[in-house]
């Protein structure tokens, strides 16, 4: 029984060093979450020129800032033509929004059609606030 709970113990710790826990928002700051669905990668990777240290969120003073983000996603085989393999994309978006605000929550959402992404910017009564434009593509 001891062994057993040890071994469950030691499991539950090495789980969770792998886990990079999210930081607790500065309530003086606007925090923003990354959506996409579970088959694309959505990336936070600078913002108004800046490199990020970590690419799972922003977090930014509130005012005018310009996010950047890096969508990987993959297209359809439908939307190339028959007996065509699915082609992944990895596109860099931007995303300029003037009126951040402190202690409020955003969602920037990222998706595809076809070979197009897009990006967009949420309050939090996922109200549309910004649309994001396309910065550059490139695939496999």
């Amino acid at each position: 029984m001891r062994a057993l709970l040890l071994a469950t113990s030691l499991l539950s710790l090495g789980g969770c060093a792998l886990l990079r826990f999210m930081p607790t928002p500065d309530p003086s700051q606007a925090w923003i979450d990354l959506h996409t669905n579970a088959e694309s990668e959505l990336q936070a990777y600078r913002v108004d020129a800046k490199p990020l240290d970590d690419d799972r969120y922003f977090q930014v003073s509130p005012g005018q800032h310009e996010l950047r983000v890096r969508f990987q996603f993959a297209v359809a085989a439908s939307n190339i033509g028959p007996n065509s393999p699915a082609h992944q994309r990895d596109c860099q978006l931007a995303l300029n929004y003037p009126q951040f605000a402190a202690g409020q929550r955003y969602r920037l959402e990222a998706g595809s059609i076809g070979f197009r992404p897009w990006a967009k910017l949420y309050d939090d009564r996922h109200r549309l606030l910004a649309r994001a434009r396309e910065t550059g593509c490139g695939g496999s």
